[in-house]
This record gives structure tokens, C-alpha cells and sequence, in this order.
């Protein structure tokens, strides 16, 4: 007796050759027509390349950043597209970087798409398949600095969708090329960015708000990573923490001045050139709704040092090789001296308290921060404490004065500052 499997639109059913099965039903027809099912989304495979994420001020001589970029490119002779659209001048930006990477070693070239671009429509070269093409022909991509909306909006589309220009970066960036990018070039590197930011104090006492403070950014780290840039030199560790709250962020990357996080396909950090890094944990932070006002308790920070590496999968810290043997012990302090600052969001601030605390029998440091007596809510200032953990941990370099700090606990807090100030007489 011969079987036959019928499949349809409306399911798999059974029909035996020769008649019909005794005491079956006659399928009944539906009078509406069949859903089309819709084609599977492409699986996209995972970038195979790396990014170079600089915090600004990229200096000329800094060839340990700009080697890397282009030997992550390929090496002598690789071709890297530049794109200047974050500036006002994009070309000049771009021909600017243009020559630094040539000067390494690249053969580096303009990318004409800007939003300010002269003579140029910036939807239609978004699109053009000569530009798609000189994208393609590249096996590294660089944005120069400026203003980081004008990058995407000269690369997504007002429905939000990529254009062909940005879905060609990604292909050359999957197919193991490097995507790097300094100041707004960094900040587009994470799902989230800064558009029209507040100052840090500012978005503390006042939010940060989606399409004012923040918009989306190209995502190429990933959708679990927050990052910023200019960090210790502008004191903006603290804008971070808004922003990976209301995003659902727990970790956040922000890179120093004339210095970069590499990030290859296995997700390890490694930081290069004149600073370092301030690594944010939130994933054990907590909030007190029934404090008024910014607040967070149990934040985890740590300063990763030029030479260091972490990995973004594991949370493994592995220390620059002249820190390798030198791990600091908590039991041969170098000082006792009590730790404090009253402007923990200035130039370079937070990362000394770090280091002074890290090797001190002090179990806690203490910075403020508070603005202008003109600024909106001139009274409300913010506590900042660091505590060291049974985590927490130091290295120093035996070569220079140098440190790495890992896993000091974090509180912010609201305070305030009784207004108006007098003086004595």
C-alpha cells in the first residue's frame, strides 16, 4: 500500500493511494488565502576585525596608535578610508588623517561624505555605488573627530535603516578589516552615544534624555558595551553612569586622550598609547529610589593602564608585562595619608585618588563635586567614596611611575552645599 506525505500551506497530512481512509473527514477549505511566510533573516556573521577606539587628541608622533591601525589594516600599503564627516570641513579633516597614515605607511584615502560637505548631496553619496565601491576597496575605515551626529546622519537614513555606505563598512570590518575612529569617531563605536550633552555635572543633577543627551550610535563593539572618550582629561567618568542606567549598560568603556582601546574579534582590550582606560561594573550596582536626586551604590571602577588587557567575554585583567610581577600588597602600604579631593571631576582627578588610595592603608577616598553658584540648582553637589573590597587590586610598573587599579567600589550620592556661600571676615 502506497503512502504519500502531503505538505501545504496549511500542514502535513496523510493520503493513503486508492481512496480515502474509511471515516475520514474531507479537509475543510479556508475561504481566506494563505499567509506568505516571510524569508529568514540573513545570519550575519561576526566581525572578524578590530577596532581602534581613541579618546582624542591623537598626536602626530604617537606612532604606537597609528602603526597599529595600520598594520591591523594589513600592513604597508593598506588601504584605509577616511571619512571626515564629523567635521565641518570633512575634507580637510579627512586629508589631515589622510596624511598621517601615509606618512606610517598606509595608502590612505578620502571618503567624500559629509552632511557639510560643499557641493555634495549627502543622501545620494550615502548611496552611490562609486563611493559603496571606494569603501569596499578598503581594508581599514577611520572617522576623524568632530561632531559625532554628523557621522550618522550621514550614514543612516531617517527611517533608521544603514545605508549602502554603512552596510560597506560593516562588510569590510566582518571581513577582518579595522574600524578606527578618535573623539566622535569613538563615540559612535558603542549603540548609544552622546549627541547634545549636558555637562557631567548637569546630567547628574538634571538626566539624560533620549534625542537630547543621547541618541544611537553605529554599534560596532556591540550592544553591551557603553563608550566615551577625552575621559580623565575632562573628568567625564560620571556622564557614563546616567547613560549605562537608563540603557541597561553594566559595562562602560571610556578611553583618555591621545590613547586607544584595541578591540579584536575575541573581545580583548588591549589600551595603547600616552594614558589609559576607566573601566565601569554596574552589574552588581544598585539605586535608592527613595533618595531624591542621582544616586548609586556599589558601582565597580578600574583604570586599565597603557599595556593592559581585559577581556570583555570573561572579565579577565591581564596586567602590561612590566606590572606582570609587581601586584602591590595591601599589607606594605606605601602611604597612610587620608585621600580626598574637592573636584572629582577635574582634569585627571579621578585617576589620582585611584592610584593614592590603591596603595595606602586608607580603606576609602572621598571626592565632590559641586558647579558654579550660578549653574541651575547651585546647592546640589554629589559625593563621590571609593572603598577598596577584598577585590580590589593594585599593580605597579617597574619601569616608570605607573599603576593599574582594578575593582574599587563606587557610591555617588546627592549632597548639598548651603547657598549663599559667605566668606569670613
Amino acid at each position: 500500500m502506497l503512502w504519500l506525505l502531503v505538505v501545504g500551506a496549511a500542514g502535513v497530512c496523510a493520503a493513503q493511494g486508492g481512496g480515502a481512509t474509511p471515516g475520514a473527514k474531507a479537509p475543510v477549505k479556508s475561504s481566506k488565502p494563505a499567509k506568505a511566510v516571510p524569508p529568514p533573516k540573513p545570519v550575519l556573521a561576526p566581525p572578524a576585525g578590530s577596532l581602534v577606539i581613541i579618546g582624542g587628541g591623537l598626536r602626530a608622533d604617537n606612532a604606537e596608535v597609528w602603526q597599529r591601525i595600520v598594520q591591523l589594516a594589513g600592513g604597508k600599503g593598506a588601504r584605509i578610508g577616511v571619512f571626515g564627516s564629523a567635521s565641518i570641513n570633512p575634507e580637510k579633516s579627512a586629508q589631515n588623517t589622510v596624511n598621517k597614515l601615509n606618512q606610517y605607511g598606509a595608502q590612505a584615502f578620502f571618503i567624500p561624505l559629509g552632511v557639510t560637505l560643499p557641493n555634495s548631496d549627502y543622501r545620494k553619496a550615502a548611496e552611490d555605488p562609486e563611493v559603496v565601491a571606494a569603501i569596499h576597496s578598503a581594508t581599514g575605515i577611520y572617522f576623524t573627530g568632530g561632531d559625532q551626529a554628523r557621522i550618522t546622519k550621514a550614514l543612516v537614513r531617517p527611517d533608521g535603516k544603514h545605508t549602502a555606505a554603512l552596510d560597506a563598512v560593516w562588510d569590510v570590518y566582518r571581513d577582518g578589516g579595522v574600524v578606527a575612529g578618535s573623539s566622535a569617531g569613538a563615540a559612535i563605536m558603542s549603540t548609544t552615544m552622546f549627541y547634545d550633552a549636558k555637562p557631567t555635572l548637569d546630567m547628574l543633577k538634571q538626566g539624560v534624555n533620549d534625542g537630547h543627551e543621547i541618541a544611537a550610535g553605529l554599534g560596532f563593539i556591540g550592544d553591551d558595551v557603553f563608550v566615551d572618550q577625552h575621559l580623565l582629561v575632562r573628568g567625564r567618568f560620571a556622564r557614563m553612569i546616567p547613560v549605562m542606567l537608563k540603557k541597561g549598560y553594566q559595562i562602560g568603556l571610556g578611553i583618555d586622550e591621545n590613547s586607544a582601546m584595541v578591540v579584536n574579534a575575541k573581545r580583548d582590550v588591549e589600551i595603547i598609547g600616552y594614558s589609559g582606560a576607566l573601566l565601569l561594573d554596574l552589574s552588581a550596582a544598585i539605586t535608592d529610589r527613595g533618595v531624591k536626586g542621582f544616586n548609586i551604590s556599589n558601582a565597580t571602577i578600574s583604570y586599565l593602564d597603557r599595556g593592559d588587557k581585559f577581556n570583555l567575554v570573561t572579565r579577565e585583567f591581564t596586567p602590561s608585562p612590566d606590572k606582570a610581577d609587581n601586584k602591590l600588597d595591601p599589607n606594605q602600604p606605601d602611604t597612610r595619608e587620608p585621600v580626598y579631593t574637592n573636584d572629582i571631576l577635574g582634569n585627571n582627578a579621578v585617576l589620582d585618588l585611584m592610584v593614592n588610595l590603591i596603595d595606602n592603608a586608607q580603606q576609602e577616598a572621598i571626592g565632590i563635586a559641586f558647579g558654579n553658584p550660578r549653574d541651575a540648582y547651585p546647592d546640589l553637589g554629589f559625593e563621590f567614596r571609593f572603598s577598596k573590597t577584598i577585590n580590589s587590586v593594585g599593580y605597579s610598573s617597574t619601569e616608570v611611575e605607573a599603576y593599574s587599579v582594578l575593582k574599587l567600589r563606587m557610591d555617588i550620592r546627592p549632597i548639598q552645599l548651603q547657598q549663599p556661600l559667605y566668606r569670613y571676615r
